[in-house]
């Protein structure tokens, strides 16, 4: 019998009632996703899925003002925002890739265009990023223009639900206390039109980071001033658990 993936919130603090009704959603989209046939391998369910249509929405996204200013970008590692970061080392740009989960003391991954092992289609990938990269600890990071981050669901407002980990907010916050980071990063998401929901649906906590932009493959949806606020530059302490804080080594040293 095949095993039941455990919630990725299972280390999650914070209102239960909250964490709940995050969960219930995540499997709304996770359900839509698969019973439209629109989630590529290995499927939806658990992770920010990879979907059809994931490279025209990375395409809408780069004939945008704030994708073409950016020369620097940081983003997420996972499969549905490879083609973003393909894209980013094509035009240039230094690309920041997170460690999946913040496992290692240095966190972030540089990769630079003009120093790659592989083309760009293959050194995005998260199996061959450490070969074309070099791993950065958060001091050493440059600021960066844009931040790209993966969505199990996303509102019209900017409301933004992951998949229940918590480590995109806690990238932005490590981003954020570093100075890395400003109120004038725009921060955008790929996704599917399955994932978008209506602004007020989205449920959300005090460090839960908004996004400016929804990229889709039909759409773009600016979401400046519809109502997402931002948390405040650094870590929210009280809304981890101390079995996140053991899991990840930047989070023991900084607390140590």
């Amino acid at each position: 019998m095949a095993r039941t993936p455990r919630r990725h919130d299972r280390d999650a603090g914070g209102d239960r009632a909250l964490l709940d009704a995050k969960a219930a959603l995540r499997d709304e989209v996770w359900t839509a996703l698969t019973e439209a046939k629109v989630a590529r391998f290995p499927g939806a369910r658990h992770r920010i899925s990879n979907f059809i249509g994931a490279e025209k929405a990375a395409e809408l996204l780069r004939g945008l003002p704030e994708w073409t200013g950016a020369r620097a970008v940081k983003s997420n590692p996972d499969s549905a925002q490879l083609p973003v970061r393909r894209r980013a080392l094509e035009d240039g740009k230094t690309l920041y890739m997170a460690v999946p989960k913040l496992a290692e003391e240095d966190p972030f991954l540089l990769l630079d265009p003009d120093h790659l092992t592989d083309p760009p289609r293959m050194a995005v990938s998260i199996t061959n990023a450490t070969r074309n990269a070099r791993r950065v600890a958060v001091a050493d990071l440059d600021p960066v223009d844009l931040v790209v981050t993966g969505c199990v669901a996303v509102g019209e407002d900017g409301a933004r639900l992951g998949k229940g980990g918590g480590f995109a907010d806690l990238e932005f916050a490590l981003a954020g206390a570093a100075g890395l980071i400003s109120a004038d990063t725009v921060v955008v998401t790929t996704v599917h039109e399955l994932q978008v929901r209506p602004p007020g649906v989205v449920p959300t906590a005090a460090h839960d980071v908004p996004v400016d932009l929804v990229v889709t493959p039909e759409r773009v949806i600016d979401c400046r001033g519809r109502g997402g606020t931002r948390p405040v530059a650094g870590i929210l302490w009280e809304s981890l658990t101390d079995a996140k804080i053991a899991a990840i080594p930047l989070l023991r040293r900084m607390r140590a």
